[in-house]
């Protein structure tokens, strides 16, 4: 909706646009020595700051890591509401243990732009350290995007311990 905002623009070419966007994302994970590697939080939240800054409701991802923290994939993990977004663990590793990931950074967004931490989250980091630890996949991060920002958890040590 907001590229038809932009003169020229129409639905069908805001459309294209969107696909050639994801169509690119999707090639650059294809082969194993162009897939980018996170080496710091803010190379994590640059992958989707510009997806997931922009959403008007919650939304969860995990960026899939191999044992060098190339991607392997970024899938969404959940979409939620306005102003919260709640699944279970299980649902968060499912595709971490499909893809073989040796660790996960999980990202999520919080729509009215300001990326600070709530209890819930802390809470949550907590939780999702705990299940990585059982299942042997490090939680590496838990970031929070906002509008053209974002925290992460792990630098200010919030529930990582």
């Amino acid at each position: 909706r907001d590229l038809t905002q932009v003169r020229g623009i129409g639905i069908v070419k805001a459309i294209e646009l969107k696909a050639a966007i994801e169509l690119g994302r999707r090639a650059a994970l294809a082969t194993p020595e162009a897939r980018p590697q996170v080496k710091t939080p803010a190379d994590a939240a640059q992958l989707l700051m510009s997806d997931m800054g922009v959403l008007e409701h919650e939304a969860i991802r995990t960026v899939l890591l191999d044992t060098r923290n190339r991607v392997l994939a970024v899938p969404m993990i959940y979409r939620g509401s306005l102003n919260s977004a709640s699944l279970r663990m299980a649902e968060l590793f499912k595709e971490a243990i499909r893809t073989n990931a040796a660790s996960v950074i999980v990202v999520h967004n919080h729509p009215s732009g300001d990326p600070a931490p709530s209890g819930d989250d802390v809470h949550v980091t907590r939780e999702l350290i705990k299940a990585g630890k059982i299942l042997e996949i490090d939680v590496l991060d838990h970031i929070i995007i906002g509008h053209n920002r974002f925290t992460s958890l792990k630098e200010r040590g919030m529930g990582f311990e």
